[in-house]
């Protein structure tokens, strides 16, 4: 039988057999609720205040609050959330009302899990079931609603953090600090507008969960309830799926480590068969992060002992997503055969980064094949200067190179771009270009004695399997004519591979 949507009593004890234990009675606190335990039930009241985003000064709207929360939750936990209860006096005036719930055991909140035997599998379990909430979901194609998942919208609500931490800056927050997470966050939104555009166009939008926390899943034997959605203002519920996901992600996070993280987001793209940059991911959940900083700054505005730590260490998984979040492109340069492109390679296998090669890009432009294989005689060599070595035909090359770059930077990649970048006028393009997507440029210099050099190509050149058609004497005239470039961290690539990789790294990252 379905319960009444609201009523003025509720068993305390309906539910449960002849031999269960009966729970003792528990309070909790949130920044907006006081949450009563009782028996089997669980009675949720919201705090009589004004939180800016939140106002439940009058009884009419905390009415209109836990109607609301009841329906909304419905959609996830339909047997957990009961009704509405009200609270009168001995005259039948009802002066508060409360959301009435199932309890649920509080020993299998993942929260409590996620470090234990089968917390990988209770894992698997709610990756799948918000698979399939976000597949339910309403989804959010066009108008005000969709426009909460642009770079603008997204922006603004970045914005109303800071309008809540940065009173807190000085004291419980670093300034340095702050002012990253604030450049950081713009930096990405300003590059990256054309991919948050691009997921609205391809259906990503929905009306989510809005604050999805380990603490408030519960994992039964028969499949996850999830509870306490954002239910007082839908613009805060809709966004982006993956944004929705990313509360969880920065919470399991911070329960069970970088690892348990990973693993949900691996499933849940697996169970969902969403796709996107890596980035934007870990700008999500920065996001997600800082909104927990306000609340912990709230609760610290209202006494708590413990918020002060929260703050912290919330704002710092903050920054620290966000620089993994940063978008990059890495000049990996140097003349023919000093190694930039195995260096290049490494670098985009280890980094889960897109590479593009110069001399790849020369093929196409040619209309020649990218096998290298498929031609049965490869080309006579030119000099430098001439044919595809021509000024033009290579600025053209550079030109393409550095169009696609961009195209990806905006799309949240990062981007390897393996060529010799010898021209200082060409690394010039790449500066303005890095700058114009909002991307951060990184310039290694690869480099090698020009015995190992004169080596190296004879040796491709006799196997003709890479795409780079440098002769010996190409690379002694590219030598001699590069540009100084101070800005690039040397590579000396005579090292062991491994460790001119983990140079590499270090100084992209």
């Amino acid at each position: 039988m379905t319960p009444p949507a609201e009523a003025n009593r509720f068993d305390l004890f309906a539910g449960l057999a002849a031999n269960d234990t009966v729970p003792p009675p528990a309070v909790a606190e949130t920044h907006l609720s006081t949450v009563f335990f009782a028996g089997s039930r669980a009675y949720k009241l919201y705090k009589p205040f004004d939180a800016g985003f939140i106002d439940a000064r009058t009884a009419d709207q905390r009415l209109a609050l836990c109607r609301q929360e009841v329906e909304l939750n419905r959609r996830f936990s339909p047997d957990v959330y009961l009704g509405v209860m009200h609270l009168s006096d001995d005259d039948g005036f009802a002066h508060d009302h409360a959301v009435v719930m199932r309890r649920l055991p509080a020993d299998r909140r993942l929260s409590r899990l996620i470090g234990t035997g089968e917390g990988p599998d209770r894992l698997r379990d709610v990756a799948r079931a918000v698979a399939a909430i976000h597949a339910a979901a309403p989804r959010l194609e066009a108008g005000p609603a969709a426009a909460s998942a642009g770079a603008d919208a997204v922006r603004a609500n970045w914005e109303a953090n800071f309008a809540v931490i940065e009173p807190h800056v000085g004291s419980v927050v670093p300034t340095e600090e702050f002012e990253r997470v604030r450049t950081l966050a713009g930096r990405y939104l300003q590059g990256c507008a054309p991919l948050f555009e691009q997921r609205i166009r391809t259906g990503m939008v929905i009306d989510g969960h809005g604050d999805l926390l380990a603490e408030d899943i519960f994992c039964l034997p028969d499949g996850p309830r999830i509870l306490d959605c954002l239910a007082f203002d839908g613009r805060l519920r809709h966004g982006d799926r993956l944004a929705d996901l990313a509360f969880l992600v920065m919470d399991v996070e911070r329960f069970g480590g970088m690892e348990a993280a990973l693993s949900l987001t691996r499933w849940y793209r697996e169970f969902s068969y969403e796709s996107h940059p890596g980035s934007l991911a870990h700008h999500y959940v920065a996001y997600r992060a800082n909104v927990r900083a306000k609340v912990a700054c709230l609760r610290h505005r209202q006494g708590d002992p413990d918020a002060a730590t929260q703050v912290a260490d919330h704002h710092r998984r903050c920054r620290d997503h966000l620089e993994r979040a940063r978008v990059r492109l890495v000049l990996v340069g140097g003349t023919p055969a000093t190694g930039k492109s195995t260096v290049a390679t490494h670098l985009g296998q280890i980094a889960g980064w897109t590479v593009l090669r110069s001399d790849e890009i020369r093929r196409e432009l040619e209309g020649r094949p990218a096998d290298v294989t498929a031609e049965r005689q490869r080309p006579p060599a030119e000099a430098f200067g001439e044919g595809r070595y021509h000024a033009d035909a290579v600025d053209r090359v550079y030109e393409t190179l550095l169009d696609r770059a961009v195209q990806l930077a905006r799309l949240g990649e990062s981007v390897v771009l393996d060529a010799s970048w010898v021209d200082a006028r060409r690394r010039l393009a790449a500066r303005r270009a890095a700058a114009g997507a909002g991307a951060e440029l990184i310039e290694l210099h690869c480099d090698a004695p020009i015995e190992l050099v004169r080596a190296r190509i004879d040796e491709r050149l006799r196997l003709g399997v890479d795409p780079s058609e440098a002769s010996v004497e190409v690379a002694e005239a590219m030598r001699d004519r590069i540009d100084p470039w101070p800005e690039a961290a040397r590579l000396d690539t005579r090292q062991p591979i491994e460790r001119v990789v983990s140079e590499a790294l270090t100084h992209a990252c």
